[in-house]
């Protein structure tokens, strides 16, 4: 992770002192992250504001104070709530592959129901909230268990982290109209001594999400497990 050019300055809302009211702050941290969840769902991170927000919960701007200091709180907290709505696993899969198999499926079904949330954990910096880092303590402990360490470890995390991230965000960012698709399909056919594969793949035509996130999951597992295996020494 890169250093911030002022190593004294704390950015994350789950770093800093909660603020000590002396009385009853006049909505609950619960309400505003619900109703943050709600207006991100319904208008996108783009038109989330403190001021449309306030307007959500029918209350005055300034009431928000009392929890967050600013928008990227709000959705710092609203990305932790909706991990939050996966459930736990109370057994691991007998197998580690499906245990991970498991978990990022039910990442991506989570991102995908929030199509704002799957850039929003790429930002500047990284979600240190209790639910996210459950889930990726879950993650790391499987392939610490599975037999991963030190730099192989966090590669392994970090290559299943982006796959799935990426597959959300991508399946959510992209839209294209069927005109779009078809004159732009026309034109690598035109141009097919330039672009020959993309031709005769119809690579705009190529919209098989799930497939494509299963597939590349099941090669990247393939992958680790050439790995695990050549790292441990034959008996």
């Amino acid at each position: 992770m890169n250093s911030t050019s002022d190593a004294t300055e704390v950015h994350s809302v789950w770093l800093r002192p909660r603020r000590a009211a002396k009385e009853e702050p006049p909505l609950s941290l619960e309400r505003i992250v619900e109703a943050a969840v709600a207006v991100l769902d319904e208008d996108g991170i783009e038109k989330l504001s403190m001021r449309r927000l306030a307007q959500h919960l029918g209350v005055a701007a300034p009431s928000l104070y009392w929890h967050v200091s600013t928008k990227d709180d709000v959705v710092d907290l609203a990305v932790d709530a909706i991990f939050g709505e996966l459930l736990p696993r109370n057994e691991p899969a007998a197998e580690w592959r499906d245990e991970i198999t498991a978990l990022l499926t039910a990442w991506r079904t989570t991102l995908l129901r929030h199509p704002w949330a799957a850039a929003v954990t790429a930002r500047r910096r990284p979600s240190l909230g209790p639910n996210f880092l459950t889930q990726m303590e879950t993650l790391q402990a499987t392939l610490v268990r599975t037999g991963f360490k030190g730099d192989a470890l966090r590669a392994a995390t970090w290559a299943l982290y982006n796959h799935v991230m990426g597959s959300a965000s991508a399946e959510t960012a992209l839209h294209i109209s069927d005109q779009e698709r078809q004159l732009g399909q026309e034109r690598l056919q035109t141009e097919a001594d330039r672009y020959p594969t993309l031709a005769s793949q119809r690579y705009l035509y190529d919209d098989d999400w799930d497939g494509s996130f299963n597939t590349g999951l099941r090669y990247l597992l393939d992958g680790l497990e050439i790995q695990l295996n050549a790292a441990t020494p034959a008996r």
